[in-house]
């Protein structure tokens, strides 16, 4: 009798193929051009994008990724492909388990071809965002369908929810953070919970009631039926669950958002504001968590472990260090 293999499809958002300035330049060009993620008219997105962007941003962000490249390649893409495997072995032989992403390689479209070819009798979607947000979460599912939609038959869908606050998920984010301050033998002042940015209108967008998001200081402090797609109001009960984890209180850990893009305003406290703030404050060794991501990528590894560094050092800081995030660890 023949086996009958569930497919597993671990999404992540993506990588360049290589960390050279025509490789990124189609990578943003991909990532950019969603409307979700720039959502402006599509004229003036394409004219954006592929003008200003492609010109000046693809360079710099060359540059940035050259330095966090490993021998193997992308270290977003490694980790998820080590990941698969994991997940895989664990699940065992019912299960194909495979890493796509929502722009670049492996892509969305070719992973579920293979499990098509495969005879998988379900295919299940885990979007490895732990907070929902239109710009990455979304996206996924819209391409996932859309790849699905040009086939005669396929299998059924079933697509795993966010798990901001997942017992599971706090736990090992927990868990890698004391390990590695253990094994570092590195003792915070503060823990900076720094969370991937993104523009107030999204926000607000998700708001269905028109009535709520950012009307208050305190409109994220909780989650309820009105707020309970907010990307920020997620972030804040990760961050209230991995306080309570690591015994962290609001004196000596907080939430900032990096990695602004444009001049629209963005969720805040912003990140690169928020450092010397700290310092006026007196926190000299400062950690740095960045649970938005399951992997440790481009935003991690240059832009906290590498810029954030300088920043902190160039204000008068002692020592400024990056927490790994999950990876693929056990």
């Amino acid at each position: 009798m023949a086996l009958r293999k569930t497919g597993v499809i671990l999404i992540n958002l993506g990588s360049p193929d290589k960390p050279d300035t025509p490789s990124v330049r189609r990578y943003l060009q991909q990532f950019l051009m969603d409307w979700r993620v720039i959502d402006i008219p599509y004229l003036w997105r394409l004219l954006l994008v592929y003008g200003p962007i492609s010109i000046l941003r693809a360079p710099k962000s060359a540059h940035a990724y050259q330095k966090i490249w490993r021998k193997e390649g992308s270290p977003l893409v490694i980790e998820g492909h080590n990941l698969a495997k994991r997940v895989g072995e664990i699940l065992g032989a019912d299960y194909s388990v495979h890493l796509a992403m929502r722009y670049g390689s492996p892509s969305i479209e070719s992973v579920v071809k293979k499990m098509l070819d495969e005879g998988v009798e379900e295919i299940r979607a885990l979007p490895l965002y732990p907070q929902y947000a239109s710009a990455s979460t979304a996206s996924s599912v819209d391409e996932l369908t859309r790849v699905l939609n040009k086939e005669t038959s396929f299998p059924p869908l079933r697509v795993l929810p966010d798990f901001y606050d997942h017992p599971g998920f706090i736990a090992s984010f927990a868990e890698v953070t004391k390990t590695f301050l253990e094994t570092s033998n590195f003792q915070p002042d503060h823990i900076l919970f720094s969370y991937h940015g993104l523009p107030e209108h999204q926000m607000k967008s998700a708001d269905r009631s028109k009535s709520h998001c950012l009307q208050a200081a305190d409109c994220c402090n909780r989650i309820t039926a009105v707020n309970r797609f907010c990307y920020r109001a997620q972030c804040f009960q990760t961050t209230f669950a991995l306080q309570k984890a690591l015994g962290r209180t609001h004196e000596d850990s907080s939430l900032s958002f990096q990695s602004r893009l444009g001049r629209r305003p963005w969720i805040q406290p912003y990140t690169d504001f928020e450092l010397p703030i700290l310092r006026q404050r007196g926190v000299k060794r400062l950690a740095v968590m960045c649970p938005a991501f399951v992997a440790d990528c481009l935003e991690t590894l240059e832009e906290i472990a590498i810029r954030a560094d300088e920043d902190w050092k160039a204000l008068g800081g002692e020592a400024l260090t990056l927490v790994p995030s999950l990876n693929s660890e056990e």
